[in-house]
């Protein structure tokens, strides 16, 4: 059964950022979403977004043009499982210094603060996000 404190926020406000992506990046997040999922974790954290951009980034999988795709897969769990490991290690969970992305429903406020953030770093040179 799926989380849904891993949906797609229903509210536009309240992700203020997921509805300023682009359809890439969108995809990006959902693959992170159904990784979180899967994993069995509570939340959208760094860790599943990163694992999920550098298996989706064109520029991943051109450092490695001519490997098998089995070597960016495994790229993108090691980048993860370390994450993960080094916030067991430490008995922490992801949490924002500043509190921006507290409250964004099926993110970890790190990862939430992260995405508003570079979302309006995108929309301040002029990216098209949407």
């Amino acid at each position: 059964m799926r989380n849904p404190t891993l949906s797609a926020s229903a509210d536009p406000a309240a992700a203020g950022f997921e509805n300023r992506l682009s359809e890439r990046l969108t995809a990006v997040v959902t693959g992170a979403r159904r990784r979180a999922v899967r994993d069995g974790d509570p939340h959208l954290d760094t860790a599943h977004l990163l694992h999920t951009l550098v298996e989706n980034d064109p520029r991943v999988w051109g450092a490695f043009a001519g490997g098998p795709p089995q070597v960016v897969r495994l790229l993108g769990y090691l980048v993860q499982r370390t994450i993960g490991y080094g916030l067991r290690w430490s008995g922490a969970v992801e949490t924002s210094v500043t509190g921006a992305g507290d409250g964004v429903p099926g993110w970890s406020p790190a990862a939430a603060t992260a995405m508003a953030a570079a979302a309006g770093r995108a929309a301040a040179r002029g990216a098209i996000l949407a």
